[in-house]
């Protein structure tokens, strides 16, 4: 079998093809576009070829795979992949002699590659965020420009901000100024109303999502990220805290010998969704609800030990690995005695 290996980037990719033996095919360059890709790899045999995973690897390594290799997207943190690469001297080259010694010894390590149905909800979850977050900062920019001249903006949900404005009784020269930017809040409000829509049909429509819903403190947003983040919960295997770890909630450790010391939480990996897990945690720790009771109890008695801030990030580690067990065993949350706080 022959191997290959792709050293990608986002106009011009670097490439080796190579013989069992490791007699060099083929070496060069190609443009990061379907139509080159399909020049150089298309004419040869089935390869099996290594890139690393990056923001391009996936598209690229399902259209590698349509012309009939076979290609794996390696996680560029394993270390062993580059064997003794010096970093001194670092070049494209280089780099793909390094991948492709990794393909042919098997010395890699797989990158999780994400369903197409996640990465699709993925796109969309990111795109809602983005508008919520371009609507906070106009939002916070009108606040500001108004308490220059001595005017504050009544309380009141961020959909109503053009009623909580008409009561107020602005100079007309203020008023010319923040029509542009009241134009650009109205327009957000409706992108995120559709998009808003478009998530609760998704919720509706998922079996997963609704038993994820029935947990406390999780509605349709946190419940599709948290599906879109872990897209497969088999690849963790049934341990939640696997799971847990992966989203950046477990404390960092550095014990050794007699020594044992653990820190603050690693975050590692998806912030979005980890942030989102906190929000959800204070919505428990708010709550009056019966299903949250038991968790709101515990929460409270840790921090009554290490402190209200301490208490909601393990509240939300607990809340992950109740929401994976969730979706491993496809069943909705049941309130249960409340857990010790040790």
């Amino acid at each position: 079998m022959e191997y290959g290996a792709i050293d990608l980037h986002l106009r011009r990719s670097h490439f080796r093809i190579v013989e069992a033996d490791g007699t060099t095919v083929r070496e060069g360059k190609c443009d990061t576009t379907r139509a080159d890709l399909t020049r150089v790899f298309g004419p040869y045999a089935p390869l099996r070829l290594l890139l690393e995973s990056s923001t391009e690897s996936e598209w690229v390594a399902q259209h590698l795979e349509s012309l009939g290799h076979t290609v794996i997207v390696a996680d560029p943190n394993y270390a062993a992949m580059y064997g003794a690469r010096s970093r001194k001297v670092k070049t494209d080259g280089r780099d793909t002699a390094a991948l492709f010694e990794a393909c042919r010894l098997g010395i890699y390590r797989r990158a999780h590659r994400v369903s197409p149905a996640q990465r699709a909800r993925r796109q969309q979850l990111r795109i809602r965020r983005h508008l919520v977050q371009l609507r906070s900062r106009s939002v916070n920019l009108l606040r500001a420009i108004l308490r220059q001249e001595g005017w504050r903006l009544p309380s009141g949900s961020v959909e109503a901000i053009e009623t909580r404005l008409d009561r107020l009784t602005l100079p007309a020269a203020l008023t010319a100024i923040l029509t542009p930017l009241r134009g650009w809040v109205r327009a957000l409000n409706q992108l995120l109303a559709a998009a808003d829509d478009q998530v609760v049909q998704l919720a509706q429509q998922d079996p997963i999502t609704r038993h994820l819903m029935t947990a406390p403190g999780v509605g349709p947003v946190v419940a599709l990220t948290f599906q879109a983040v872990l897209d497969d919960p088999a690849r963790f295997g049934r341990d939640a805290g696997r799971a847990s770890a992966f989203i950046g909630l477990v404390p960092s450790e550095a014990s050794s010998g007699e020594r044992r010391h653990k820190g603050h939480i690693t975050k590692t990996g998806p912030r979005d969704l980890r942030a989102l897990l906190v929000q959800a945690s204070w919505v428990i720790w708010r709550g009056r609800s019966g299903a949250g009771a038991a968790l709101r109890i515990w929460a409270q008695a840790l921090a009554a030990r290490r402190g209200r801030r301490i208490a909601i990030v393990a509240l939300a580690r607990r809340l992950s690995r109740i929401l994976f067990a969730m979706w491993r065993d496809r069943r909705d949350f049941r309130a249960a005695l409340a857990p010790s706080p040790a």
